[in-house]
């Protein structure tokens, strides 16, 4: 009896293990959320279980980042509820996130640990109460003490210089102020804090974009092995395979959880869309077949047949058919002439803001050229290009382009001077010449559906954004493009129209760009800017 009992006590300890193991973390449940009549999710749900590591999917403007918002409290959902389990601690990759300036990186990075810090001073406040012959104080000490020794508190640098070092921040410098930092560092030190400090869940939206491929492989590997849970939205399907084990599909207003990889969850969806559209297509030629009986014989001798048909048809669970939201995208830059005479010489040029970020800068583009810069992530592209656009003076040096030249310029940041305004709206202040259906059928050319382009910009996603600004460009007639970073919020998609469009322009173009399998067919020359 006492074996039976111990056996028993056994397993209820398994089920009540597996059962913590499973442990809701957050549930999602009855989700409806819009803009507008642009329907997101209806009714949606899903559950992150502990030690699930989530990649959340869908095609531009679907809603990944309104979901990750949501589950923040930053947008409120029209209904449903958001129930995170009590104590569950959150972080939430904010790249935009205020920094205090005065701090150096290591001393932001260090935050990450205030408690631990709070808790050390505490240990040392007892202990000198202590050493007065407080004995109840030297008891509390070493039971903080303990606590100090479980979170690693004496190998936080080593913990800082791993982060830093996998990130490519240490060579920008431990000691290099928050104000002397490129958006791009600064998203990067902010990505670090979050992986220090280690929270319950962390959530993630587009985690790679200001990353090189050796830190995005950095990036992957760590994810992998975190034994904490994670939502992550990301268009880097490469990367989203290596860290998720779970994935969350939104597609036609729901939300489909799958278990496994991203290669996996794409055989999974693909079966099971072909059988639905086999299944529909079944009962759809039913209901013909039936309606046609019902039709013919509503009045005759079988009427009563008919009306049991009738019945049935009323009863019957109809499927619906599958909506497809995203409308394929085709940009087209319209190039004006051009020679293949120098276009552009650049000659000992330093740029950045407060103190130069690049120094002694030297190269040349001929006409016709395309030519991708590349570097590290915050070494400063966007500083350089935001400088020979005239956005920002230069510090040292100078540039020169032909008189030829008219360019065209896509800037990373998605802002917008009033981001309540709409597309449509966006497009015709920029061209009033332009009659409405003229400019519904560019956004359409460039993938913007009619929801969208009557949403503000300001609620859209950054992939739809991003098409908005590629629609802009396309309307101006150019001879030289100069592009930064075009591809980070894309899907796929967009991503194989905009290569199409660069190939296809016979004029100049200057990208920057960390995704060397995206202009590796096509670039005819690298320059890798290196400090100097």
């Amino acid at each position: 009896m006492c074996i039976f009992a111990f056996c028993l006590f056994l397993l209820l300890f398994e089920i009540c293990k597996k059962g913590i193991e499973e442990m809701s973390l957050l549930e999602v449940e009855k989700l409806t959320h819009s803009f507008g009549d642009n329907v997101l999710y209806r009714n949606a749900g899903f559950t992150l279980n502990k030690g699930e590591h989530i990649g959340i999917v869908g095609q531009n403007g679907t809603g990944k980042s309104t979901l990750i918002k949501i589950c923040t409290e930053q947008i409120m959902p029209d209904h449903g509820r958001i129930i995170w389990q009590p104590n569950t601690t959150i972080g939430y990759l904010d790249q935009y996130a205020e920094i205090d300036h005065a701090l150096t990186m290591k001393e932001f990075l260090k935050s990450a640990f205030a408690k631990l810090f709070d808790m050390e001073a505490q240990v040392m406040q007892l202990y000198e109460k202590a050493a007065d012959g407080d004995m109840k104080s030297l008891e509390l000490a070493s039971g903080y003490q303990e606590q100090l020794e479980t979170h690693d508190f004496y190998s936080i640098d080593t913990a800082i210089e791993r982060v830093a070092n996998g990130l490519g921040l240490t060579a920008i410098g431990l000691d290099r102020s928050i104000a002397e930092m490129s958006g791009g560092q600064r998203a990067k030190v902010i990505l670090a804090k979050l992986l220090l400090e280690k929270p319950d869940v962390l959530l993630l939206d587009e985690p790679t974009n200001f990353l090189d491929k050796d830190h995005v492989a950095w990036l992957a590997e760590y994810l992998s092995t975190l034994e904490n849970a994670f939502l992550v939205v990301s268009h880097d399907f490469s990367f989203l395979d290596k860290i998720a084990n779970r994935i969350c599909d939104i597609d036609n207003d729901t939300i489909t959880k799958y278990y496994g990889t991203y290669s996996e969850f794409l055989r999974k969806k693909t079966l099971l869309r072909e059988d639905y559209i086999r299944q529909y297509a079944a009962q759809q030629k039913e209901i013909k077949k039936t309606e046609e009986f019902i039709r013919k014989n509503i009045a005759g001798r079988k009427a009563k047949m008919a009306r049991g048909r009738q019945k049935q048809l009323d009863r019957m669970n109809k499927m619906e058919a599958l909506e497809q939201k995203e409308i394929i995208p085709h940009f087209h830059f319209p190039a004006l002439p051009l020679t293949n005479t120098e276009h552009l010489r650049v000659k000992h040029l330093a740029v950045g803001y407060h103190y130069p970020v690049l120094s002694d800068i030297e190269f040349s583009i001929k006409g016709g050229q395309k030519v991708v810069i590349t570097g590290f992530n915050g070494i400063g592209k966007s500083t350089l290009l935001k400088t020979l656009i005239g956005q920002i003076p230069a510090m040292q040096g100078h540039f020169k382009f032909s008189d030829q030249v008219i360019f065209g310029y896509f800037e990373q940041d998605l802002s917008w001077d009033e981001p309540e305004q709409t597309p449509i709206q966006i497009i015709s202040n920029a061209h009033p010449d332009m009659v409405i259906k003229d400019v519904r059928k560019h956004l359409a050319r460039c993938g913007i559906s009619s929801k969208h382009a009557m949403q503000a910009i300001g609620t859209l996603s950054g992939g739809e954004q991003a098409k908005v600004k590629m629609c802009l460009i396309t309307l101006s007639p150019c001879n030289f493009l100069i592009m930064d970073e075009p591809t980070n919020h894309l899907d796929v998609q967009a991503k194989e129209a905009l290569k199409a469009a660069l190939m296809d322009f016979v004029g100049t173009v200057l990208l920057v760009s960390h995704e060397e399998s995206f202009y590796r067919d096509w670039a005819q020359r690298v320059i890798s800017i290196e400090k100097k």
